[in-house]
């Protein structure tokens, strides 16, 4: 009784990804290489340096975006991964989490301010991004892996898909809470829409569309673990050996790197978010009172 009622949407979902694997599997091979090819780039970048040259660069950012306090905090919390003998592992998830994160970003931050500029396209979007938001993420990495193979690409993709859905849904809600009474005012002086969108909507919008970086960012963090299944390597593979082996030291001591750099990008997100918010607004608000003091 049940096979006859049983509906074949696994079948189907096997069935589409073989056929991309058998028809497109020149285009995914390309596209592996691709993403290969900037992972390794960035973490060239982060793992050739002195360890100490790295910290520096990171202090000085953690300095500049909120003070001492953090640029000492962001300091000791790398020299512990330094000390626990993690750093390359974890400049390796770090090359994944940024890479990952910037491309989530680049698509979702869009995404978002067309669904905020169109109702059509908010209603269209927003049921995708639930389904992607509570698929758990273990269910990405088997599409991902017969497309892209074992290895670091798999992880990034898979992640890029989880994290994606923070970027849209918190541009489109800053851009939709900007006080009409000042677009309306930018309309009515000749501002185009593009105007209006650069110079009002996105500098007002900039708090909800700094704190979806902040979770596109956790949430790619979260997927280290889980993409070091697949060979992605860096503290997932060292976390997932450490399962493997009952390795209580190597598990606290990648886990503990993770929680670091979580931290670390926490603060310094969170620290942009907030940085000037003031400056932010009356920059929005300048163009309007231009043209109101031109008007005059």
């Amino acid at each position: 009784m049940n096979d006859l009622f049983r509906l074949p949407l696994g079948e189907a979902a096997e069935a589409v990804v073989r056929f991309l694997v058998e028809t497109l599997g020149w285009f995914f091979d390309g596209l592996r290489s691709l993403i290969l090819a900037v992972y390794e780039g960035l973490e060239w970048m982060l793992v050739t340096p002195p360890f100490w040259i790295v910290i520096a660069v990171f202090a000085a950012l953690a300095f500049w975006a909120r003070g001492a306090w953090l640029a000492a905090g962001t300091a000791i919390g790398l020299f512990v991964i330094v000390g626990v003998d993690q750093w390359e592992n974890a400049m390796e998830s770090l090359a994944l989490v940024l890479f990952a994160s910037v491309i989530a970003l680049a698509i979702g931050v869009p995404l978002g301010i067309w669904a905020a500029r169109s109702s059509t396209v908010s209603k269209i979007v927003r049921p995708v991004l639930d389904f992607l938001q509570t698929m758990p993420a273990f269910v990405y990495l088997i599409p991902a892996l017969m497309l892209f193979r074992v290895g670091v690409v798999p992880g990034v993709v898979a992640t890029i898909v989880f994290a994606l859905a923070p970027a849209v849904r918190l541009t489109e809600l800053g851009i939709r809470g900007v006080d009409r009474e000042v677009v309306e005012a930018g309309n009515a002086f000749g501002a185009t829409p593009g105007r209006i969108l650069r110079q009002i909507q996105l500098p007002l919008a900039l708090p909800s569309i700094m704190a979806g970086v902040n979770q596109v960012i956790m949430l790619s963090l979260s997927m280290v673990v889980i993409a070091g299944m697949v060979g992605a390597g860096g503290l997932g593979g060292d976390v997932v050996q450490s399962l493997s082996k009952i390795d209580i030291a190597l598990g606290v001591e990648a886990g503990l790197s993770v929680v670091i750099i979580a931290m670390i990008l926490d603060r310094l997100t969170a620290a942009l978010a907030k940085r000037e918010p003031r400056r932010v607004r009356a920059a929005a608000q300048a163009p309007v009172e231009r043209e109101v003091a031109a008007a005059a």
